[in-house]
């Protein structure tokens, strides 16, 4: 059985609600269904940033080996105003650390943005961020050649019905979407995997 281990915050941990109702876990739904062998791991922790999954990345490397790794951090540090830089180094850093310990791991990079009226930036400033915000996931992706999720939360930001009454994270309704979302870049990179071989340790 192979590994997808799902690092991110609490857009993967499934804030609000019980854990199957969370992407990965429907994402394991769809694999099931299609016949695949490979199991869901989800490894998001909420509130977390960047630089916070920089430093329990080491810990879950440890734990499963993943022969997918889908990386879903980020939000939080537009959140919190985090330099655009900041947030890039630390991405690449993860990349380059699921690729020093597993080489043959394919990292999938999901991408966000940042289109919330929040943050702590005047209208000016803040379209400016929020363009950047958006535009690193995309050069982090391509300067790695990585298989690419746009937008994790398209068609479910900004829809009340589709989000808890935070208005920032999805419902179960929500993540169909979402999960929906990951799927179409993710079965592609699960189905073109070498044949599925006993893993030490897994």
């Amino acid at each position: 059985m192979r590994n997808i281990v799902f690092f991110g915050n609490s857009l993967t941990a499934g804030y609000g609600l019980p854990p199957q109702q969370a992407f990965p876990a429907l994402i394991q739904q769809k694999i099931d269904s299609a016949g695949m062998a490979w199991q869901c791991i989800n490894a998001g922790v909420s509130g977390e940033t960047t630089a916070g999954g920089l430093q329990r990345l080491s810990a879950v490397l440890s734990k499963r080996r993943p022969d997918v790794f889908v990386l879903e951090l980020g939000a939080n540090d537009g959140l919190r105003g985090i330099p655009v830089r900041e947030t890039t180094q630390n991405l690449q850093r993860i990349i380059d650390e699921v690729h020093r310990k597993y080489p043959e791991a394919q990292v999938v990079l999901v991408g966000m943005e940042f289109p919330f009226d929040l943050g702590p930036f005047g209208n000016h400033q803040f379209a400016r961020y929020a363009q950047e915000f958006k535009a690193l996931f995309r050069q982090v992706a391509d300067k790695n050649r990585l298989p690419f999720v746009p937008f994790l939360l398209q068609g479910v930001l900004g829809r009340p019905e589709l989000n808890l009454p935070d208005r920032a994270h999805p419902n179960a309704a929500g993540y169909r979407i979402v999960a929906e979302n990951v799927w179409q870049v993710l079965e592609p990179v699960l189905r073109q995997a070498p044949a599925n071989e006993e893993r030490a340790g897994t």
